[in-house]
């Protein structure tokens, strides 16, 4: 395998500015919500990350080039690698947040070195999990079909990377239309701009024109000189942080977030063999908990993942170099203090359009990747994550509005009748968002199975599906005044629904019969 390639710098552009946005995120969430001081952020926590995700982008790397090597090959991708920007949102908000908050209601004298102390567990814990889940996950890939692994992964490509990018595109159309054709016409269009420049590198750099020109850089004023931070081991605050009261006080939290990485990685393998690049499940997951493991070793309270987006990736031409490159971008980025400087140059606008056909590429793979036969249960597959980013956009709607704030109204359940009163079920959308992973593959798997007429296995999913929802790591969900939670208590109703599924699926052999000349 050739140690660069040109579309490496197309993946690069993308995966690095993806991870840019997460970190900046972390930043802001972690000084804003959260009150950490600077030394803190910029000291422990933004080089523990980046350190995570160096190692991480280069094993992937040096994986891929393996492959190559053995199958003497030189199309093979490697894995993209990145923080799990859904596990950001739950740990600052349901983990960090209320620690502070109990902290401060106690008379600690810095709340916030507890609430870090908390994140630290959190990440700690999820790395166990994603660790341990790499010796299951190869079972779980082999008795699950491709429409269900693919399909789930695709709505939420579809919902969160797609549709989102999508509206920030028709917010400020001048820069995100623009792009956004010239990745279609690079892409789609199967063709290369004359004189050799990457087709995702000439849109950034149209971007970050039309961005300065339409005022959307630069971002604020010129942040303060950086300060070089490199990561320190904290393992004294990691040790001091592993309290069973506190594990289990934020367990409802760490144990699905976990669970969510394990299950997310190993569709995210599935949809790169799909793609050609068949990785070994156990070593590709191993490597996804050591690198969570690494961050909380270094003062980071947020977990990695293999990210969404591989056979994007592949499809502009990455191959192995494009995760080293973002790697070691991001790290000296994090390691040197020029995070927010970058940033004030380089809008999210400026790139979104390559990670918005990352999101189209996802959902199409669904599609040709599975028989023909077993489009509706793709279909399926995809209206969770949908629901899903739904119930987030609804949720931010009321925020927006006041509620959930200090001088607004709770989000709660008073306010499901007024939903009811517009035709708009609000709980089930609730629902389907805790545990989304589950219940995409679990009614994609089923509808697969009776598309096939194995009534019986469809049975078993519905059986899973109730086995969860007793568990309450699916659809057991609690309002927390500002949002609304995973509750880990059984969700009777969906245990009762899920129980009769099967129950009617096992007598379908019997009370049913073929069409004709089917």
């Amino acid at each position: 395998m050739k140690p660069f390639v040109r579309g490496d710098i197309d993946g690069f552009v993308g995966l690095a500015l993806d991870n840019l946005v997460l970190l900046l995120l972390i930043a802001g969430l972690c000084r804003g919500v959260l009150g950490f001081p600077d030394a803190l952020v910029l000291g422990r926590i933004l080089p523990g990350a980046g350190l995570s995700l160096l190692i991480g982008n280069l094993f992937y790397a040096w994986q891929a080039r393996r492959l190559a090597r053995a199958q003497n090959r030189e199309d093979v991708c490697a894995l993209p690698y990145g923080i799990n920007a859904l596990t950001v949102f739950a740990f600052v908000f349901l983990v960090m947040l209320p620690a502070k908050l109990a902290a401060q209601a106690a008379g600690v004298a810095d709340p916030a070195l507890a609430a870090w102390h908390a994140g630290l567990l959190a990440c700690f814990g999820a790395g166990v999990i994603e660790f341990s889940g790499a010796f299951v996950a190869g079972w779980i890939r082999r008795h699950t079909p491709r429409a269900a692994l693919l399909s789930t992964l695709a709505g939420l490509a579809l919902a969160f990377i797609a549709l989102g990018f999508l509206f920030r595109a028709y917010a400020h159309p001048l820069v995100g239309i623009t792009t956004l054709t010239v990745v279609l016409v690079g892409y789609f269009g199967r063709v290369r701009l004359r004189g050799g420049l990457p087709v995702g590198l000439a849109a950034l750099l149209i971007g970050i024109v039309l961005s300065w020109a339409t005022g959307l850089a630069p971002i604020g004023a010129w942040p303060a000189p950086p300060q070089v931070s490199l990561p320190t081991p904290v393992l004294g605050e990691l040790f001091a942080s592993l309290q069973p009261e506190l594990a289990l006080r934020y367990l409802s939290v760490i144990l699905p977030m976990g669970l969510f990485a394990v299950i997310g990685s190993m569709q995210n393998l599935e949809s790169a063999e799909a793609a050609g690049d068949r990785y070994d499940t156990r070593s590709s997951l191993a490597m996804n908990g050591i690198g969570t493991l690494v961050a909380a070793a270094f003062g980071s309270c947020f977990p990695t993942t293999l990210y969404i987006g591989h056979p994007g990736w592949k499809a502009m031409g990455a191959r192995a170099a494009y995760s080293t490159l973002s790697g070691v971008f991001i790290a000296a980025l994090c390691f040197s203090g020029t995070l927010a400087h970058v940033a004030w140059a380089i809008p999210v606008d400026a790139g979104m359009a390559i990670l918005l056909w990352i999101g189209i590429v996802m959902t199409a793979q669904s599609f040709d990747a599975t028989p023909r036969a077993h489009a509706p249960a793709v279909v399926v597959g995809l209206l969770p994550g949908i629901a899903c980013w739904g119930a987030l956009m609804l949720k931010a709607g009321l925020r927006a509005a006041g509620a959930g704030s200090a001088n607004g109204p709770p989000i709660d359940a008073a306010l499901l009748p007024a939903f009811h009163g517009a035709d708009l079920w609000a709980e089930g959308a609730f629902a389907l968002e805790q545990g989304v992973v589950f219940s995409a593959m679990i009614l994609s798997a089923a509808t697969v199975a009776i598309i096939e007429r194995q009534f019986q296995r469809a049975a078993i999913w519905m059986l899973a599906g109730a086995a969860l929802s007793a568990c309450g790591l699916m659809h057991a969900f609690r309002f927390t005044g500002a949002d609304t939670a995973l509750d880990l208590r059984p969700a009777w109703p969906f245990v009762e629904a899920y129980l009769i599924a099967a129950a009617m699926l096992l007598l379908a052999r019997w009370l049913t019969r073929p069409l004709a000349g089917d």
